[in-house]
C-alpha cells in the first residue's frame, strides 16, 4: 500500500468511495478551491493499483482539520486509515500546525472509538454551521 496527494485522475475513485460508506461526494468546484489552497493535504491510499483510502486535511495557519476520512469497505481492517492519519499528521507537523481538529457524527461510535485509539480526544464544543 502506498499513500500519495490526490490527482484529478482519482476523483471517479474517491467519490465511489465517498459513496459506499455513505457520504455526500464533494463537487469538482468546492474541490478546485481545496487544492489550490493546500493540495498536499488531500490523500489517497492505493492497494493493488487502486484507491482504496482517502483522507482530506486542511490547514489555516494556526489549526489543522481532518475531514473525509473514508475506506473502501472491500479493504477496511488492513490499517488503512491508520497510516493515512498518519501521513496526514505529519504533513500538517512539516507546516509548522500545532493542534489538529476533527468531527464525529454523535451516533458514530465506532468513528469515535476510532479517532480515540489515536489520541483523539471528544471536548465538549458546540458545533455551529451556516451555509452560505
Amino acid at each position: 500500500m502506498s499513500i500519495r496527494a490526490f490527482g484529478w485522475d482519482d476523483y471517479d475513485a474517491v467519490v465511489a468511495i465517498w459513496r459506499a460508506v455513505g457520504s455526500e461526494p464533494l463537487p469538482r468546484a468546492e474541490l478546485e478551491a481545496k487544492l489550490t489552497r493546500d493540495p498536499e493535504l488531500f490523500l489517497v491510499a492505493e492497494a493493488g493499483g487502486a484507491v482504496a483510502g482517502v483522507v482530506m486535511g486542511t490547514y489555516d495557519g494556526r489549526r489543522g482539520f481532518i475531514l473525509r476520512l473514508a475506506v473502501d469497505p472491500a479493504h477496511r481492517r488492513l490499517g488503512i486509515a491508520t497510516r493515512l492519519v498518519a501521513e496526514l499528521e505529519l504533513r500538517l507537523k512539516a507546516l509548522g500546525c500545532p493542534r489538529v481538529n476533527l468531527f464525529v457524527l454523535p451516533d458514530n461510535a465506532a468513528g469515535l472509538g476510532f479517532w480515540q485509539s489515536l489520541g483523539y480526544l471528544p471536548v465538549p464544543d458546540v458545533v455551529c454551521t451556516k451555509p452560505l
